[in-house]
């Protein structure tokens, strides 16, 4: 029940920042100074919303997705085991799977799809499943911040470039550093402007002609973020906290000091960007590398807190809905990609680049209700969510039955 709770937050959670991917160019994530020129109906208040989905959102919940994909790896391994089956063999087939799921899912809807990434990061962490918690752990966290801190070191020369132009002390070198990171960002803008005005089938073979590789490009940039949070859910799962087998104080400590470090630490980087127009490569810096810590501290917080509140949380009306949206995760997910490209796809409504991150609120709010709806009603009919019968019918190679 934990795990469905988590799950239906997280789907919820996670479209606060997939909304600026759906609604303009995807740099708008990074900064939305970035897109701030090409935004048709921007508002007062788009700072602040930008910065309270920094704070509560970015980061967070992707975490807290890989958290939970690493122990659902585990946990289906272990049932089919249980049942005689070969847990590694069916999950390395539903894998290759939802990756070519996720290869659809780009292709015909968004270009930030993250299940083609789950599946190969999903692969790696299933041949690296049985290795001991302690091994699994110590790996896990010397490759998440070994990573992202070489990463960040990298970056950190132009970020001060950037901060010495901004305050104009930059020398030549660095105010054409800072010049040569902006030009393919924007030319970027530029195209995803132009291509906001083709139709489905157009999109769709500019997808296919120019970017065939982009989800490899995609799981490049993330796997050593996902592989190691994954990781960690595994050895969360086996050490029974997403059960219940983690005691009440414990849950309580993490509660509150993953969370309150984790957000402390957010909201001072955003108090930092907010009072500088969240600079861009700054942002980039922090969004890809350097804001990682709280990330994931927050993420655990979260889960925490979730485990501490399901016993009573999951009988409420608030709660089955959560858990319907959780136990839906997979469904709901790809729904919001078709709902959000209906909306501001020129093949849909065409309000791409209309709204800045304030108004963009709306449109998550509502569909956060609609998935709250919509998901107790279908599974009262239905066993599975649509998407999640069809995964499982494929890996079964068999179309399962469905109604109650």
């Amino acid at each position: 029940m934990s795990l469905d709770l988590l799950r239906g937050i997280a789907v919820l959670g996670i479209l606060a920042i997939n909304i600026a991917g759906f609604a303009g160019p995807r740099v708008g994530t990074i900064s939305p100074s970035l897109v701030a020129a090409v935004t048709e109906h921007r508002s007062a208040l788009d700072s602040w919303a930008f910065a309270f989905s920094l704070v509560f959102f970015e980061g967070k919940m992707r975490a807290l997705f890989s958290l939970l994909f690493g122990a659902g790896i585990v946990l289906f391994c272990e049932r089919k085991d249980a049942a005689g089956s070969d847990g590694d063999a069916l999950q390395a087939r539903r894998l290759f799977w939802l990756m070519a799921l996720g290869m659809a899912h780009y292709l015909l809807l968004w270009w930030g799809d993250i299940l083609f990434v789950y599946a190969i990061c999903g692969l790696a962490a299933l041949t690296l499943r049985r290795l001991n918690e302690k091994i699994l752990l110590i790996g896990a966290l010397v490759l998440f911040y070994g990573w992202h801190l070489w990463g960040l070191l990298e970056l950190a020369p132009l970020v001060h470039a950037e901060t010495a132009l901004r305050e104009g002390v930059a020398t030549g070198p660095q105010a054409d550093r800072v010049a040569a990171w902006f030009k393919p960002v924007m030319s970027t803008v530029a195209t995803e402007m132009r291509e906001a005005d083709l139709g489905f089938g157009q999109l769709l073979l500019v997808k296919l002609t120019h970017r065939p590789l982009w989800l490899v490009t995609m799981t490049w940039s993330s796997f050593a973020e996902t592989l190691p949070l994954m990781m960690i859910g595994m050895v969360m799962y086996r050490r029974g906290f997403f059960q219940a087998g983690v005691s009440r104080l414990r849950l309580r400590t993490l509660a509150v000091w993953a969370t309150g470090c984790g957000l402390a630490l957010s909201a001072g980087f955003t108090a930092w960007a907010f009072a500088r127009g969240f600079p861009p490569i700054a942002m980039e810096a922090a969004l890809a590398w350097g804001l990682v810590l709280p990330h994931l501290l927050t993420a655990l917080g979260y889960a925490a807190i979730v485990v501490l509140a399901a016993p009573r949380l999951a009988t409420s009306l608030p709660g089955r809905c959560l858990v319907a949206a959780g136990r839906m995760a997979f469904s709901n997910y790809v729904a919001t990609s078709l709902v959000m490209s209906l909306c501001f796809r020129a093949w849909g409504l065409g309000l791409f680049a209309d709204f800045g991150p304030a108004l963009q609120w709306p449109f998550v709010m509502l569909a956060w209700l609609a998935m709250l709806c919509w998901s107790p009603l279908w599974l009262r009919h239905f066993r599975r969510g649509p998407l999640e019968w069809l995964w499982r019918s494929l890996v079964e190679a068999k179309p399962l039955q469905n109604r109650r």
